[in-house]
């Protein structure tokens, strides 16, 4: 279930997440965050390191999508080596 609370904004640009909320989603302190903001809306969005398994999912994907467009490894490299210029 959705919680909501009402805060202020600090002279400083802070904010307190009300406890209630931190503790329904785990927050702790050094937590990060990805503000995003538009017109009237900040949307908060707790970042969290992947584990191995969400790792090995995403390698997963990348591979069966290159696959799927027959990229070869020397497209890749082309196409890194484009990138870092």
């Amino acid at each position: 279930m959705a919680h909501f609370a009402t805060t202020r904004m600090s002279s400083k640009g802070q904010i307190v997440i009300p406890e209630d909320i931190r503790n329904e989603l785990n927050l702790r302190e050094g937590t990060e965050f990805v503000v995003l903001g538009e017109q009237d809306t900040v949307i908060l969005k707790s970042i969290t390191q992947p584990g191995i398994d969400d790792f090995k999912t995403l390698l997963t994907k990348a591979e069966k999508q290159a696959k799927q467009a027959k990229l070869k490894k020397s497209d890749l490299k082309r196409i890194i080596k484009k990138v870092r210029k």
